[in-house]
């Protein structure tokens, strides 16, 4: 019996040792960015929204994302934060999109960023802060913060 438990131990250590790109720190951060708020449904005291998001992936291999914390605000005030435990693979080098729909009572504000949303050729400044958990078995966190600036007619289909 402890001779078979040894060896499982490691065939184990032996399969992990591929994975030593999980643990050591040479995988570049991926680049989240905010694509396109969409305004769902507004009424005074409940709005929704859907958000887009797009993930880069820089690294030599997929990128597996287990959750995402986020905090987002547009031209200064707080659209919304929560998680999402969206779970998704984004191949080498590749990208992939996936939408938040998101639920907030934005009723002091609502008036502005509907204005902002419709002015298709003005940019609407935004500001992302969260972090990713990634990894299959043992993942890591990595933390994002990005500005930016969105324009709602860029993402309009013609």
């Amino acid at each position: 019996m402890i001779i078979i438990s040894k060896a499982f131990l490691l065939a184990l250590l032996i399969s992990l040792s591929g994975c030593t790109s999980w643990f050591s720190g040479d995988l570049q951060k991926p680049v989240v960015r905010l694509v396109k708020v969409e305004v769902v449904k507004a009424k005074l005291l409940e709005q929704r929204f859907l958000l887009r998001f797009r993930i880069d992936n820089p690294n030599d291999s997929s990128l597996s994302v287990r959750s995402l914390d986020y905090r987002v605000t547009l031209n200064d005030v707080e659209l919304a934060d929560g998680e999402t435990s969206t779970r998704f693979s984004v191949p080498a080098h590749s990208s992939h999109e996936f939408e938040i729909p998101v639920r907030t009572n934005l009723w002091r504000h609502l008036k502005g960023i509907v204005r902002a949303l419709e002015k298709l050729d003005q940019p609407i400044r935004y500001s992302f802060q969260g972090s990713v958990k990634t990894g299959l078995l043992f993942g890591s966190r990595v933390h994002l913060s990005r500005n930016g600036e969105i324009i709602p007619g860029d993402y309009l289909p013609e």
